[in-house]
């Protein structure tokens, strides 16, 4: 530790580095354990994401303005969902039975995933984002699903008829965000596509993480991609970044 200039006070060599990530680095000690406040911090983000894996997605707190369709996979419950992500991965037969054939270019599913909380405050303000910045596209109508993880999407694309199925979904919980959101990306939706053949934009939230508009820019990019190449994952690239910047100067 080094002395503050004019002050008297020990300055801390680790503050430049904790502005920089949510990563608990630098941590205060109290002799030769943590100190009470960093421990209290991390019970309470540890909490925070028991909570997040653990809670149920209510459609009414989406408030999407909008009719949507209601689908549960084959988990039966949390628990069920947790212990056993196959099942987390197919629609219910009563739900597969019922979607109705609505072909379009690309349809939306919020899903809880492993946060519902993550899907109730990210996923309506990316979805109005991405909706204004793709005016020529014919978009299904929006599903919210239960116990989902990622796969659910295809089965869901395939059967409504979409050309490219978007899973709004909650992420693992950290202990920096308990709300994080991912949007995974898969163009020619059906049973059995691998995750090497979608695209995945994370980490969107309000501390630190992605904003909604930033999300719905590079969606709308990556959309544009799919479909100028027929396909989306490992060839499909994200160069939204780059078409920002300002041309090269000679």
């Amino acid at each position: 530790m080094t002395e503050g200039r004019g002050t008297g006070l020990a300055a801390d060599p680790w503050a430049t580095l904790r502005g920089l990530t949510h990563a608990r680095i630098g941590l205060g000690r109290t002799g030769d354990a943590l100190a009470g406040r960093e421990v209290r911090a991390l019970q309470a983000a540890h909490a925070a994401a028991r909570r997040a894996v653990h809670a149920t997605l209510d459609p009414a707190r989406l408030a999407l303005g909008e009719p949507f369709i209601e689908v549960k996979s084959r988990a039966s419950d949390r628990g069920v969902f947790v212990r056993r992500p196959d099942l987390g991965r197919r629609l219910r037969p009563q739900d597969a039975a019922r979607l109705p054939r609505a072909p379009c270019d690309v349809l939306f599913v919020i899903a809880d995933g492993l946060s519902a909380l993550a899907a109730a405050r990210q996923a309506p303000g990316v979805l109005e984002a991405v909706r204004a910045a793709l005016p020529e596209w014919t978009i299904g109508p929006v599903i919210v699903a239960h116990n989902a993880r990622v796969a659910l999407g295809d089965e869901i694309g395939a059967l409504i008829g979409a050309r490219c199925v978007v899973m709004m979904i909650g992420e693992r919980p950290g202990l920096s965000a308990a709300d994080s959101l991912s949007l995974y990306l898969t163009w020619g939706p059906r049973i059995g596509r691998m995750d090497s053949e979608r695209n995945c934009l994370s980490n969107i939230h309000a501390h630190g993480g992605m904003n909604h508009d930033e999300a719905a820019f590079r969606l709308a990019g990556l959309l544009r991609g799919a479909r100028a190449l027929g396909r989306s994952g490992v060839a499909l690239k994200d160069d939204s970044m780059s078409a920002r910047l300002p041309p090269a100067t000679p």
